[in-house]
């Protein structure tokens, strides 16, 4: 019922910066928590960081005073200013987002992904 198509990923140099967005659509939904996931090659998806509708969010530690998570829910988009990029940063980006029914969380949906590569 919904899909979810990120954008803004690259190549960028230690210490650059990138901001990621991701756009939901579909008809008649409405989307709790998003955020964003990261997944290299061979390793597990780890959160990088989530955000509620009204705002709240909360962050890995790895990325804390590095990234910021926002959201315009009149745009069904949610996006991450990536600042101070690091090698280890390198990875596929996700977008997930949380159909909400009745007033309750009932499903996550992904997005494809966007690559980030950070290397000098």
């Amino acid at each position: 019922q919904l899909h979810l198509v990120e954008s803004g990923g690259g190549l960028v140099q230690p210490g650059g910066s990138l901001k990621l967005s991701c756009e939901a659509s579909g008809s008649g939904f409405m989307v709790g928590g998003m955020g964003w996931y990261r997944q290299a090659p061979g390793r597990q998806r780890e959160m990088v960081a989530e955000i509620t509708r009204g705002g709240p969010s909360v962050y890995a530690d790895s990325v804390k005073g590095r990234f910021t998570i926002s959201r315009d829910n009149a745009k069904n988009t949610v996006y991450l200013q990536m600042n101070s990029l690091k090698p280890e940063d390198t990875a596929v980006y996700y977008c997930r987002a949380g159909l909400i029914r009745l007033g309750r969380p009932v499903q996550d949906y992904w997005g494809q992904g966007t690559q980030v590569t950070v290397s000098s």
